[in-house]
């Protein structure tokens, strides 16, 4: 599947349903309230040293979820105190917030819920209703062009930048057939080869991504970057990538009971990667536009037994429904999806159950040369 096929097919499941991305992301949302200090902490450091009349602020990968609406107002909030322990006088600067993802997100369930949102922010703020608040959709992929040059003041990222912009073309040999056998992503019994495509394609786009940034950042321009990574070298561990073997193991489950076959799972690759943090900090390197200030690794060690009063395989089940049935339902169909998610939550329980799974994330903060 190239880029274009891929930003027009893949997207979160909008609305506000059962399996909604709007209510399958508490997991995100715990993994970004753990790094909530370190993405507001940096945005009240840069308005401190810039004092901005309007500040342009960006969410790469805004989704539909309540995520979205709730990092707008902590933003807002945190703007008002640095603002008012720095220069209280002054009138209260102008926020813009682009919020980009994909042209198939769900935008406009942000958007109906913005009338209340506004509500809720006249009462929470203090001092004023900030009315110079404005908010816009910027639809396209963030490994291009997206705004003017130099009007963007912060970035902000959660849970995107694993998502390549492609499946790796090197995945395929000559006659287009995948070499990633029986693997929806990098797994255990994946040829070396397949890591090194995945490897490959990772540079090339996040490449990509901060030299588009650094044209649109303004100097000393700040971006806090949330993404799945991996401890060390090694492509394969009971991390973030353990997931996706969990994953192919259960359609292989369901080619076995002859619900699908195996031809589909052999040609089903996804476009995900969990970089090391050596490899995040060799591109900021390499590309040479951004000093790297933080490179925070996280693990959300909470009670997996339980999340949200059900089982850590169903959370994590739902998740990747939310995430990926855009994809899957044009791959396998529909027909298959509650008893693959199904086989899936209990693999992961399983396997829980034998031995932890540590997924990884890690909290990147860039700031813009001079």
């Amino acid at each position: 599947m190239d880029t274009k096929d891929l930003e027009r097919k893949f997207h979160m499941i909008g609305g506000d349903g059962e399996k909604s991305y709007a209510r399958n992301s508490s997991l995100q949302k715990k993994a970004s309230d753990m790094a909530k200090h370190i993405t507001l902490e940096t945005l009240q450091q840069l308005y401190k040293e810039t004092r901005p009349k309007s500040l342009g602020i960006a969410d790469l990968g805004c989704s539909s979820g309540p995520n979205t609406l709730s990092t707008i107002k902590e933003i807002i909030k945190a703007v008002e105190v640095a603002h008012n322990n720095e220069i209280s006088n002054q009138p209260l600067p102008e926020l813009s917030f682009f919020l980009n993802d994909l042209p198939g997100n769900d935008f406009n369930s942000i958007f109906k819920s913005l009338p209340d949102f506004h509500t809720e922010l006249k009462r929470d703020v203090n001092d004023g209703d900030f009315h110079s608040v404005f908010i816009a959709a910027y639809p396209g992929s963030f490994y291009g062009r997206l705004f003017p040059e130099k009007t963007i003041h912060f970035v902000y990222s959660s849970y995107s930048l694993h998502w390549l912009s492609k499946v790796p073309p090197a995945l395929y040999d000559k006659q287009g057939k995948s070499i990633n056998k029986g693997c929806v992503s990098i797994c255990s019994s994946s040829p070396e080869a397949v890591s090194k495509a995945y490897n490959s394609q990772f540079k090339e786009d996040f490449s990509s991504f901060l030299r588009c940034r650094s044209k649109e950042l303004v100097a000393a321009g700040r971006m806090v970057l949330i993404t799945l990574g991996r401890e060390g070298p090694a492509h394969v561990d009971r991390g973030n990538s353990f997931f996706w073997e969990l994953l192919s193991r259960s359609i292989m489950d369901l080619v076995a009971q002859g619900e699908t076959e195996e031809e589909k799972l052999d040609s089903y690759d996804m476009h995900f990667y969990a970089p090391s943090a050596a490899e995040v900090e060799g591109e900021v390197n390499k590309e040479g536009s951004f000093e790297l200030e933080s490179l925070e690794m996280l693990e959300a060690d909470d009670e997996k037994e339980n999340v949200d009063d059900t089982s850590y395989g169903n959370a994590v089940a739902k998740t990747v429904r939310a995430v990926q049935e855009s994809m899957l339902v044009q791959h396998f169909g529909e027909k298959i999806l509650d008893k693959l998610f199904d086989t899936y939550a209990r693999m992961v329980d399983e396997e829980l159950a034998k031995e932890d799974i540590r997924p990884i994330t890690f909290v990147v903060v860039l700031r813009r040369k001079l």
